[in-house]
């Protein structure tokens, strides 16, 4: 059956578990056909915060408050990296629940530069975030877009500690 798109049918259901999200400017459903919320924010250092609420309203909201703090650091790490090494205007955050328990975050910006780990020692400051992000996913990759790309990370309860 096909719905027009003004027909109230095809708009998703709200309940109090999502309404946080929402209010941040998340939209539901995802093109992909999973749930997912998104939000396009200014490629700066204080975006990780509106991020990180992003991410733990969706794990929350989909019943895996376990993956919420794993999910904030992920999406962190990956704002710091575009913010850092992209020279983007502004980042897409995308959160989504590619199969039950599977939090899938990724973060789009314009450079085609995929992320590569850096050689660091004890007294360098930063460069540690693609390891951090390789202890908690449970995969994650670059796909390369026509403008820009999209690094994502996998998540679940085995890899997060089994929380």
């Amino acid at each position: 059956m096909h719905l027009p798109p003004g027909n109230p049918a095809r708009r998703p259901v709200q309940n109090p578990r999502t309404t946080a999200a929402l209010a941040l400017g998340a939209a539901l459903p995802s093109p992909l056909g999973h749930p997912a919320y998104s939000q396009t924010l200014p490629c700066a250092p204080e975006s990780a915060r509106r991020a990180r609420l992003l991410v733990t309203a969706a794990c929350t909201a989909w019943g895996l408050p376990g993956l919420a703090d794993a999910a904030a650091l992920v999406v962190s790490e990956l704002i710091a990296n575009s913010v850092q090494h992209s020279g983007s205007r502004l980042v897409r955050v995308l959160i989504s629940l590619p199969e039950p328990e599977r939090v899938r975050v990724a973060v789009m910006d314009t450079s085609r530069t995929p992320p590569a780990p850096r050689a660091t020692d004890a007294d360098t400051e930063g460069g540690r975030g693609l390891v951090v992000i390789e202890a908690l996913a449970d995969r994650w990759g670059t796909e390369l877009l026509r403008r820009g790309k999209q690094v994502y990370v996998e998540l679940c309860p085995e890899k997060d500690g089994g929380q």
